[in-house]
């Protein structure tokens, strides 16, 4: 069975900065691109950051260009998330995701907030 497990959220300030992890299981993690989506009430699910199945290359939502780095560790079936200059529209529950097949993370909250 496919499972992620997401840490690494929290509550910061405007200009703060966490670090993300989905820790992943029950496939060959290495041979897929995963992705972060972000949600928050009111819009639906966005995505934010996706990375091929090797970690060479990664696309990025404009609202965050700049400012988040998606990675991975493909030896222990990591994926990260380092967002950096955060500000309060950054605030959803983000969650890491499988496209095949369609798996999602239990979602961990950022707050971003003075």
């Amino acid at each position: 069975e496919v499972q992620f497990v997401e840490s690494g959220g929290g509550s910061v300030q405007p200009g703060g900065s966490l670090k993300l992890s989905c820790v992943a299981s029950g496939f060959a993690f290495d041979s897929y691109p995963m992705s972060w989506y972000r949600q928050t009430f009111e819009k639906k699910r966005e995505l934010v950051a996706s990375i091929t199945s090797g970690g060479g290359s990664a696309d990025y939502a404009d609202s965050v260009y700049g400012r988040f780095t998606v990675s991975r560790d493909n030896i222990n079936d990591a994926l990260y998330l380092q967002m950096n200059d955060l500000k309060p529209e950054d605030t959803a529950v983000y969650y890491c995701h499988l496209a095949f097949p369609d798996t999602w993370g239990q979602g961990t909250q950022v707050t971003v907030s003075s």
